[in-house]
């Protein structure tokens, strides 16, 4: 597991390592120089011509002590000074006197930076091989001016390796949310923790790949206030395996059953249950209409099939609940959709158009929120648009908050799917995945999510990381068949054909 935090996060841990646990911060800010310096030096064999783009506060120290360094290893290093000197910080003040006795280039100081550069980039756009951006920290809350934002567009078009010093300049921390146009960058060497922007879009494009490196700022400074939000990384001892027993038969392994696939809609069913059986459950159950039936059972001959008529004895027998792939918003649905709010204590997936159901009805909105059982709501960005009245560009601002906000209301977990899908408990802790691809933005990728979110619940029935099980060994599973077929190749039913490969 691996924390990931806000701006105000990490500035209360930052102050607590030097006020409260008393590591100074020059020392903090000398460590983290070190380890952007060990990360360049990694991907550069050999010394380079540097420019480092230096901000006036703390994060342009930042820069300013990693020029120094380079230099003591033989790189040739130009600062570009760019901002007001007005608001330089006082660390940052201490940095430039300890380099003025080292061998530094300083560029063209205060706004017009870009002048210098730009008549280099006329001559050599390889002059530099490498460019570092330690102009902005987590802090930046305002857009680019003008002046920056032509400096962005000079840098991004020279040809160097490009790395930021814990955030590129213009992500915001806290939600991937664009305050100018950033750096392009290869490498984004971040201290203590991830920020939760650097795997957000669209601020993930521009971090490249993220580096978490420890300077001293770590779970001491917590101090009883730990991080509300984590992921998990495809390293093995961050992920939490499903155990299956080995003297196990179908019934410990789980009875799920499926409501969807209603009118023209089979597919819907046929994906989330065939995800139900890879996943691991014992045993699949399809509720749909007699006309879908020979369908379904022939696409999946190992799956029970019933008609809504059998509902009251299907429940009995099933270990969990998903419906909603597939199932429409006719009167059936709303029928079936009620009788399950009514009747059932089980574990419940809500996906797709029960979601959308809900959206348009107070009544289910009641049943939903007095169900007693496990609920786990799974809306993409439009579903929820639909479920909360907000608009898309506010959800994606704002996930963490809303999520947590209707997981309170709903009294459940919230999945919230997009292309960073997002789980919340009612408590507030709330997971980030980054497992998956644009591929798998595709028709019917969700019900695979559903049916795997099923399964796993069928085999442990109240594991509080269920849903992050879920999430993360969907997202997996996209990518292995991203690498296999090309992110454009990737469909539902090929999602499904690595589940098995993620498990193993």
């Amino acid at each position: 597991m691996e924390y990931i935090v806000t701006a105000d996060e990490m500035k209360e841990y930052d102050n607590n390592t030097i006020d409260q646990i008393g590591i100074p911060a020059m020392v903090l800010m000398e460590r983290a120089a070190l380890a952007v310096r060990d990360v360049i030096m990694e991907k550069c064999k050999a010394p380079q011509r540097v420019l480092i783009l230096v901000g006036m506060g703390n994060n342009g120290a930042d820069g300013i002590a990693l020029a120094r360094l380079l230099a003591e290893k033989g790189y040739a290093v130009d600062i570009c000074l760019h901002g007001d000197f007005s608001r330089q910080s006082d660390l940052n003040k201490q940095q430039l006197q300890i380099a003025s006795y080292y061998p530094l280039r300083k560029i063209e100081q205060g706004f017009h930076c870009e002048r210098m550069l730009e008549s280099i980039l006329s001559e050599n756009k390889e002059f530099y091989g490498v460019i570092v951006d330690a102009l902005f920290g987590i802090g930046l809350t305002r857009t680019f001016s003008e002046e920056t934002r032509r400096l962005f567009d000079l840098l991004n078009k020279f040809h160097a390796w490009k790395f930021a010093v814990d955030i590129p300049s213009g992500v915001s921390a806290d939600n991937g949310k664009l305050l100018g146009n950033p750096l392009l960058c290869d490498i984004t060497v971040t201290f203590g923790f991830a920020k939760r922007g650097l795997y957000m879009y669209p601020g993930a494009q521009y971090a490249g790949e993220v580096r978490v490196v420890d300077i001293g700022i770590n779970e001491r400074a917590f101090l009883g206030r730990e991080p509300q939000n984590f992921t998990w990384k495809t390293e093995e001892k961050d992920v939490r395996k499903l155990i299956r027993k080995k003297d196990g038969n179908k019934g410990d392994f789980g009875k799920v059953l499926v409501i969807a696939g209603f009118d023209t809609m089979a597919g819907a069913a046929i994906l989330c249950a065939r995800a139900a059986l890879e996943t691991g459950a014992g045993m699949v159950k399809v509720l749909c209409p007699i006309e879908n039936r020979i369908i379904v059972q022939t696409s999946i001959p190992e799956v029970l099939y019933g008609t809504c008529e059998e509902l009251e004895n299907s429940l009995k027998w099933a270990d969990v609940v998903a419906v909603g792939p597939g199932l429409g918003k006719g009167k059936a649905a709303q029928i079936v959709f009620r009788q399950v709010l009514e009747q059932s204590q089980l574990p419940l997936i809500i996906d797709a158009d029960a979601l959308n159901l809900l959206s348009e009805s107070a009544d289910l909105k009641r049943l939903v929120k007095q169900y007693p059982g496990i609920k786990v709501l799974t809306p993409h960005i439009g579903e929820l648009a639909r479920l909360t009245g907000e608009s898309v560009t506010y959800l994606k601002e704002n996930i963490f908050k809303v999520a947590k906000m209707q997981a309170e209301e709903y009294h459940c977990v919230m999945v919230c799917k997009d292309a960073r899908t997002v789980v919340m408990d009612e408590q507030g802790m709330g997971y980030l995945n980054i497992t998956g691809n644009s591929g798998m933005a595709t028709a019917g990728s969700g019900d695979v999510l559903t049916g795997m979110l099923a399964g796993i619940y069928a085999q442990q029935k109240e594991n509080v990381y269920n849903p992050v099980q879920a999430v993360f060994y969907h997202g997996l599973a996209g990518d292995f068949a991203a690498r296999e077929y090309s992110e454009q190749g990737v469909t539902a039913t090929k999602i499904i054909e690595k589940i098995s490969e993620v498990l193993k």
